[in-house]
């Protein structure tokens, strides 16, 4: 015990067991600390389950379509809610989104057509940050990540472009984790 007690008094504090040694400015001070153990269970928080669900009655479901860089037209049922970048990965659709959805790229550039560009939400300043890399901007042009689907947007057509700035320059796609 004493050997131990000389190494805890190099360091700051020790803890051996349920005694807590605590080393003060010059001497070693030894304060026994009873821990009484509390054990909390709490449900898993799976963050990004929303994205993945299926909608759950016909009044969530909102139907768009995707037009792929080959020009292939793409319909999917969302939900209300949905964001529509999750929602083409779910689907399969090559919209890639290196940042995630953290309004730190612009690779999930897409246009919105059918004149549904006016019915979604202003822009945020980081999204018309990001799109100014975007490589060819319309007036048109959203980030896919920002777009999330109310009832409203029923209809809607987003095109994906011929291209994105990323940072892979080998051909590597990456998949959504």
């Amino acid at each position: 015990m004493a050997s131990l007690l000389r190494s805890c008094v190099l360091q700051r504090a020790c803890v051996i067991g349920r005694t807590v040694f605590v080393r003060h400015q010059t001497r070693a001070v030894i304060e026994t600390v009873r821990f009484k153990r509390n054990l909390h269970t709490t449900v898993a928080a799976r963050h990004g389950d929303y994205e993945w669900q299926e909608p759950k009655s016909p009044e969530d479901v909102v139907n768009i379509t995707y037009v792929d860089r080959d020009g292939e037209e793409v319909k999917v049922k969302g939900k209300v809610g949905d964001n529509c970048l999750y929602l083409a990965h779910r689907r399969d659709i090559d919209l890639e989104g290196a940042c995630e959805a953290s309004l730190a790229c612009s690779t999930c550039h897409v246009y919105v057509e059918n004149g549904f560009f006016d019915k979604l939400e202003e822009p945020k300043e980081e999204e018309e940050d990001m799109l100014d890399l975007a490589p060819f901007l319309q007036e048109n042009s959203r980030l896919g990540c920002q777009i999330t689907l109310t009832k409203e947007l029923e209809g809607m057509k987003l095109v994906v472009p011929r291209a994105t700035r990323n940072f892979y320059v080998d051909g590597h796609v990456p998949k959504p984790h």
